[in-house]
């Protein structure tokens, strides 16, 4: 018995890094490394994910909140661009802890939000957003592809499993921290809402809790097949600046990548829609400011389920092909009944509808996400922080320009319908 304990020993990856000792992994530590980084993402996220989507309803004056999330954006777009040689640098575990700064520095600054609060939070959580999601990418892909090797697994299913756990998990955020939002907000007279104080108060201790959540994961690299080899020549050239352009001009010029850029994009454009248009101009009006956690909460509940069910289901092409149609159409049915201006009168069929088209929204993104980062794990085997840097990229430039110009572009539909005969009452 212990003869074979030593040579299962003897073939467990080893973990380097640059400043530790050589760490042994056994294929225990994998899931439990998975189920870490979602609890951690879980409890950080519920707390930026309901004050995130506040920002349009509570900091109206002069469009400071949705303003503030079009800087948001923005600064992780381009801080998005020297992602993946930072995450190459720190490591995907110390760039996941760094990550979680600018979480709770955001949450903060809603304490006392205002041009010089939100603004400077949204600049630095634009840099952090980009390396802990970069990170994410690299460090869950590499922590499958070891479990796939050491378990003889199918890898392409491994990573979907992982994936389907993590994203499951995560999209939870929304269901758990609106409730909390819904729990402790209330609308007051004349358009006022209290309990703001106490609710960011709440977050924040829970986002400590998932930062120091994070220091438990083991460390892991992500430059090899197996995810743990990296001599010091790759180190060093990964690190580069040389390397990096390589990365960024190698990513744009595979067809692959060009071909997933799209929807990359779509599932920047159909978060920012729900965040910003879809809580303060649909849900807002009908069951009001503390009725946006309850639609939230019903939007991440099915986005948690549908994220765990498309992530059993995928094994390959064919099935994240089908899984995304699938989660397409959900949300083309609810843009579809908005755009015929389909509703229902107030009272509880009204709310009741709310939450169906906030369910729909969420099956889209809970399919959506899965299967891109599954995609982009599969195909992107040795450079996967350029891939998952690409991902953000183009996830964080549509959703900023949503950001930005949805005063306009809501107003000009507002005005479309003011001019149609069908508004009138």
């Amino acid at each position: 018995m212990a003869s074979v304990t030593i040579h299962r020993d003897e073939e467990t990856p080893l973990v380097t890094s640059d400043e530790s000792p050589i760490q042994i992994q056994n294929p225990k530590s994998h899931t439990r490394d998975v189920h870490i980084l979602s609890l951690a993402f879980l409890l950080i996220f519920l707390a930026y994910g309901a004050a995130q989507n506040l920002q349009s309803t509570l900091n109206t004056e002069e469009d400071l909140g949705t303003t503030s999330l079009g800087i948001l954006y923005l600064s992780f777009t381009f801080f998005s661009v020297f992602a993946s040689l930072v995450v190459r640098i720190l490591g995907s575990k110390n760039a996941l802890i760094i990550g979680t700064s600018g979480y709770w520095l955001y949450v903060a600054a809603n304490l006392k939000p205002n041009w010089y609060t939100l603004v400077p939070a949204s600049v630095y959580l634009g840099f952090c957003a980009s390396i802990i999601w970069v990170g994410q990418g690299t460090y869950l892909t590499s922590t499958a592809r070891s479990h796939a090797t050491d378990n003889n697994s199918h890898e392409g299913a491994v990573i979907g499993d992982f994936n389907g756990e993590f994203w499951g998990v995560y999209a939870l955020h929304q269901f758990i921290g609106n409730l909390i939002t819904f729990a402790l907000l209330t609308d007051g007279q004349g358009g006022s809402t209290s309990g703001t104080t106490l609710l960011f108060v709440v977050f924040l201790f829970v986002m400590t809790f998932g930062a120091i959540l994070m220091c438990f994961l083991h460390k892991r690299s992500g430059n090899s097949k197996e995810g743990y080899k990296d001599s010091e020549a790759d180190a060093g050239e990964s690190k580069s600046l040389k390397s990096l352009c390589k990365s960024l001009t190698s990513a744009l010029s595979d067809v692959k990548m060009l071909l997933i850029i799209p929807l990359i994009a779509y599932s920047g454009l159909q978060q920012a829609f729900v965040w910003a248009e879809f809580t303060k101009y649909v849900v807002t009006p009908a069951i009001g400011v503390s009725g946006v956690g309850i639609a939230m909460a019903s939007y991440g509940a099915f986005d948690g389920i549908c994220s765990l069910a498309a992530g059993r289901l995928t094994t390959g092409l064919t099935s994240i092909t089908a899984i995304v149609s699938f989660g397409a159409f959900a949300q083309a049915v609810v843009l579809i009944l908005l755009l015929l201006n389909f509703s229902i009168s107030s009272g509880f069929l009204g709310t009741l509808y709310i939450l169906f088209l906030a369910g729909l929204l969420g099956i889209g993104d809970g399919v959506l996400m899965t299967q891109l980062n599954a995609l982009l794990g599969m195909l992107f085997k040795h450079d996967m922080e350029g891939a998952f840097a690409q991902l953000k990229i183009w996830q964080s430039a549509t959703i900023a320009i949503v950001f930005f110009l949805a005063p306009f572009l809501w107003l000009a539909l507002k005005v479309g319908n003011a001019s149609s005969p069908s508004t009138s009452e």
